[in-house]
């Protein structure tokens, strides 16, 4: 279709609602929570209507600047439109979270949903100039909510958390550039349908010479920043630890997403015979992120530590996922592979972010009730005089290790279920990652809910009824997302046979 429609309406919502929110402070987190309730509708209305086959639906598109390649082109199916409700869940989770921010809110909140705008932009454009513009947008807002909210550190923990992304954006930028200088098309579907046939890599050649492979290694390294994959991963302990616990789970929940669709939307497609050159590699760093990310979460003492470092590991199954299928399907047996890792690849990424943002939700929680403290070994016994408390936030430490029935336990099993028979020594060695981490996440319940209860928190406050009601939904979708997953498989497996027959390896 050409105009506007439901995409533009729902990335210019946040926008509209940070407007108010910015010159109406006393009222902001009223109009904020308004602006992300609307914002979860739109999403909703948009995942009921995606296209039956797994493609591009719900598209807008006209020129913009002709002359340059630059098209208004926005669209989703199955996996852009999840992460669109993911974004939408996180930030109303994320501004509920935030009730206890006096400081300037009406700036607070204005950056938030400036943040959300552009989450929804980048999970929606479908040309590179305008999808770059929102990638941009939603580091600006980020940076200043660390720097103006974060903890004692805030400052180098927002500068280093700007300087890695904005380097990963140069790579992007100059990667992009040379395509469009070859081509003339910075549209991605085009830009895919001529990789798939084999053109992309020939113009490219032909215009700039052998470049295809450190191009594809630009853009992996823009993506791998975001994710982040190790070693890329350094910034990430500092600014989660420093940034206010709503905001934390705004990177974790949702900003850290777009790395991993980053590399489904557009490294993948457009350079996946450059991807499949180095892929084993690319598996020792998938799997290193894993690993070790698992092992420094267990030797961390400060509890966002804890989970910032569980965070890496998470994703780093989206990573094992994603680079395990970069091989040329030679059979039924192998694209059936493929189509169960990329499904446990998205499943992943929704369930993982709705999990770390409810943890993090959990701590903000805890240290309100503490005083500021966050050390694992600060609490003890909290379940006694807290059981309610003790049992939402252990189902949220379940889900994050991976037990059955819970939504945690069934993206990562069809990502091993996929990747053993693609690559079944990155996959053993990635065990170790699942070993490590049920480790930690135990040791977390045993440290603060289990032993005896000291007499400093013998009147630990448990939730109190809005607290319950507002954790409500996101226990309940974590449960019945592990008992009921296809309510997001069914939605985004037409996806996954749409892309793996679309991609070229």
């Amino acid at each position: 279709m050409n105009g506007f429609g439901i995409l533009t309406l729902l990335t210019a919502l946040p926008l509209v609602g940070a407007f108010f929110a910015l010159f109406i402070p006393k009222h902001a987190r009223g109009i904020a929570l308004i602006t992300a309730l609307a914002s979860l509708a739109a999403a909703l209305i948009i995942w009921l209507h995606l296209p039956a086959d797994g493609s591009i639906g719900l598209v807008e598109r006209f020129d913009w600047v002709k002359s340059l390649g630059i098209e208004y082109h926005l669209g989703v199916d199955g996996l852009g439109a999840l992460m669109v409700l993911l974004s939408a869940v996180v930030t109303l989770m994320s501004i509920d979270a935030a009730h206890r921010v006096h400081h300037q809110p009406g700036l607070y909140y204005a950056l938030v949903l400036a943040l959300e705008a552009g989450l929804f932009g980048s999970f929606t454009a479908l040309n590179f100039f305008h999808w770059f513009l929102f990638w941009e947008m939603s580091l600006i807002p980020a940076f200043f909510l660390i720097k103006l909210w974060g903890g004692p550190k805030r400052g180098p923990a927002a500068t280093q958390f700007f300087v890695y992304t904005m380097a990963g954006s140069v790579a992007l930028l100059l990667s992009f550039l040379a395509v469009f200088l070859s081509t003339g098309s910075m549209d991605f579907t085009e830009l895919t349908a001529m990789a798939a046939n084999g053109s992309l890599a020939q113009m490219v050649t032909a215009h700039l010479g052998a470049v295809m492979p450190w191009l594809a290694m630009g853009v992996l390294a823009g993506f791998a920043v975001k994710v982040p994959l190790f070693p890329f991963h350094t910034w990430l302990p500092a600014a989660y630890a420093e940034a206010p616990s709503p905001v934390t789970m705004l990177l974790t929940g949702a900003m850290s997403k777009m790395g991993v669709y980053g590399l489904l939307r557009i490294a993948i497609p457009l350079f996946g015979p450059q991807i499949a050159a180095i892929r084993t590699p690319l598996l020792i760093m998938a799997v290193a992120t894993i690993v070790m990310g698992a092992w420094a979460a267990a030797a961390q003492k400060d509890l966002k530590r804890v989970f910032a470092y569980s965070s890496v590991n998470h994703l780093g199954y989206c990573m094992l996922g994603i680079f395990a299928l970069a091989v040329p399907a030679s059979g039924a047996a192998t694209q059936a592979s493929q189509a169960a890792a990329l499904n446990g690849v998205i499943l992943q990424m929704f369930n993982h972010g709705l999990t770390a943002a409810a943890l993090f939700w959990f701590l903000a929680m805890i240290q309100f009730r503490t005083g500021g403290l966050r050390g694992i070994d600060d609490f003890g016994g909290l379940r006694k005089p807290a059981p309610v408390f003790a049992g939402l936030m252990g189902i949220a430490l379940f889900s994050s290790l991976g037990l059955p029935g819970l939504n945690g336990f069934v993206g990562e099993f069809l990502i091993f279920r996929g990747v053993f028979p693609l690559s079944w020594i990155s996959a053993s060695v990635s065990v170790l990652g699942l070993l490590v981490t049920a480790v930690v996440i135990l040791t977390v319940i045993q440290k603060v809910f289990s032993g005896p209860v000291s007499e400093h928190w013998a009147k630990f406050p448990d939730l109190h009824h809005s607290e319950r009601l507002a954790l409500a939904p996101v226990i309940g979708l974590m449960i019945l997302l592990g008992l009921v997953p296809q309510l997001i498989v069914d939605g985004v497996n037409p996806t996954v046979q749409y892309l793996l027959a679309h991609w070229r390896f």
